[in-house]
């Protein structure tokens, strides 16, 4: 999850990536995501196993910001949110806030 273009970077795993994110936006997901106002999802990564997610995150979570941003950039380079795709939509495409 991101906020702005240089902004926080937020990255986690979960069970249910829709309710998950739902639960961020609606405040009810964590306090770091709320003070932060993390509600673009700019990038995720489908896993079959719950240890195979758990296992990526705690991999990416060791990574420079600069490895996760050219992650990011390199499938998303417009940062699009990307949670209207999980719901069978398309990316929806906002303006940055400055920052």
């Amino acid at each position: 999850l991101a906020n702005r273009k240089h902004g926080t970077l937020y990255l986690g795993s979960a069970l249910d990536l829709i309710q998950r994110i739902s639960e961020h936006r609606s405040g009810a997901g964590s306090y770091f995501v709320a003070k932060h106002d993390l509600n673009r999802l700019v990038w995720f990564q489908p896993f079959l196993l719950v240890a195979e997610a758990r296992d990526r995150e705690y991999e990416m979570k060791k990574w420079r910001r600069e490895w996760k941003i050219n992650l990011i950039e390199r499938e998303n380079p417009d940062r699009d949110d990307l949670y209207a795709t999980l719901i069978g939509g398309t990316p929806m495409r906002q303006r940055w806030r400055p920052g």
